[in-house]
């Protein structure tokens, strides 16, 4: 081989390696602000989409909010009924954690962004921040509590104006996986607040 092919050789090679390498210092303009909407041929008004995704976010972010709170519970609750709340939390978690990336979802089908990073969320959320350190089982269901509370008002509220500007798939979303989830998990948690006697004497 001639010492030009070589070099011709060794150029191509190198060319093809550099084509390989990973770009790790990629950098280019959004291509979506977070409050704006990229209008989709869903059948529904930039107005309405609008007013979906900026609700839809705040449960989302009151949802993550309560979903990384049973986290926390989960881990640190403590006591006789340790056991049994220990996986109720981790059940409950896993359950948010499912209404959450439909949530997240919906935002962007309705051409929206959805609120993603803790910082993010930290920002926006209406739940109250808790302790770092560990509360008793009573606080920290009481906590669970006001989160889910604030949870229902909004997913209500959305629902019924989504219902009123003619979004049907957002107030579904709401009331079947969002309302129902909430109200399920309400439940199960009041009830650990019962006074009553694990053996009561006549």
């Amino acid at each position: 081989m001639s010492k030009p092919q070589a070099i011709r050789d060794n150029i191509h090679d190198l060319k093809d390696s550099n084509r390989a390498k990973p770009q790790l210092t990629a950098d280019a303009p959004l291509l979506q602000s977070f409050e704006s909407i990229a209008p989709l041929p869903n059948g529904l008004t930039v107005k309405a989409c609008q007013s979906s995704v900026k609700a839809l976010n705040q449960i989302l972010a009151d949802s993550i909010t309560l979903r990384d709170l049973y986290k926390k519970h989960h881990w640190q609750v403590a006591g006789p009924t340790f056991y049994s709340l220990h996986l109720l939390f981790d059940k409950h978690y896993e359950e948010q954690d499912r209404v959450i990336d439909k949530i997240a979802e919906r935002v962007q089908l309705l051409g929206g962004i959805s609120v993603a990073m803790a910082a993010d969320v930290a920002e926006v959320t209406n739940v109250p921040r808790p302790p770092r350190g560990r509360e008793e089982v009573s606080a920290q269901i009481s906590r669970l509590l006001e989160a889910h509370e604030i949870i229902l008002e909004e997913a209500r509220e959305c629902a019924e104006k989504a219902d009123d500007e003619g979004d049907p798939g957002t107030n579904d979303l709401l009331v079947a996986d969002v309302v129902r989830l909430n109200e399920l998990q309400v439940w199960f948690l009041a009830e650990h607040l019962v006074d009553v006697p694990v053996v009561r004497e006549e």
